[in-house]
């Protein structure tokens, strides 16, 4: 389920050459603070999913919602005693 929502979130990946031959800045739209930059396309992309499996730990572990992709939902549904 964690690789099918890394997998959903870089396909809405998007990636842009800086000026002057800076390298590569690449972000995920509608995940907020999730980018990555790097010399290469392939080390931003690299470094683009890192920032992703972070984003995705810390979001889950202070309780954030978050976003649904493709069908992949990792938000932990509240137990009876949670929601009483």
């Amino acid at each position: 389920m964690l690789t099918d929502y890394i997998q959903a979130a870089l396909t809405r990946a998007v990636y842009e050459l800086l000026a002057h031959d800076e390298g590569y800045y690449g972000e995920i739209p509608g995940l907020q603070g999730v980018l990555g930059t790097a010399a290469t396309l392939e080390a931003c992309r690299a470094d683009l999913k890192s920032a992703l499996e972070d984003w995705i730990w810390v979001g889950l572990r202070l309780g954030h919602t978050l976003p649904v992709l493709d069908g992949v939902d990792l938000n932990h549904p509240l137990t009876v005693a949670e929601a009483a």
